[in-house]
């Protein structure tokens, strides 16, 4: 694989959701628009919903197992349960070390066959790749009964030049 060139961010897509079943219905979405070779990059507060879009991402993708919070092994993979790749789903917010930690994982070896969803990856794996996308939910902070989240989904990259992340919308 070719690394990409420097590419500057398409416009973000901004999304409300009001529902962690919206949140999941996104993932399902967004399913559609990933293929093999793709990094997502997740970010938001602890309980902001992170989790609960992968679910909806391994449903849409149909890969294998329940997807949850992979925090206390860091990364859980995900089979396909049809022709489609894998889901690798790592939870980086135990992982100090940046790309080193990173590297003892070898996303670098999964990247080309599969898609990784990586939670609080900031900082810690955009070297992997040129072409990713990363999604910020955004909640109020200190309201633990208010389900509004902001979601924000930047494309970087060749691969997302051409992508109409808008669909998400509706």
């Amino acid at each position: 694989m070719e690394p990409a060139a420097p590419h500057s961010p398409a416009e973000p897509t901004e999304l409300t959701v009001t529902s962690p079943e919206q949140m999941r219905e996104l993932g399902l979405k967004l399913a559609k628009l990933l293929r093999a070779g793709d990094l997502v990059m997740l970010s938001g507060e602890l309980g902001a919903g992170k989790t609960t879009l992968t679910r909806g991402l391994g449903e849409g993708l149909g890969v294998r197992g329940a997807v949850t919070s992979p925090t206390f092994v860091i990364a859980r993979v995900h089979p396909s349960l049809g022709d489609g790749p894998p889901l690798v789903h790592v939870d980086a917010y135990r992982l100090g070390g940046g790309l080193d930690e990173m590297e003892d994982l070898d996303l670098d070896v999964s990247l080309p066959d599969s898609v990784i969803v990586v939670e609080w990856g900031e900082g810690k794996v955009e070297e992997l790749t040129d072409d990713r996308l990363q999604v910020q939910i955004h909640r109020a902070v200190g309201d633990t009964t208010d389900e509004v989240r902001h979601v924000t989904l930047t494309g970087l990259g060749g691969r997302w030049a051409a992508v109409d992340l808008g669909v998400l919308a509706a």
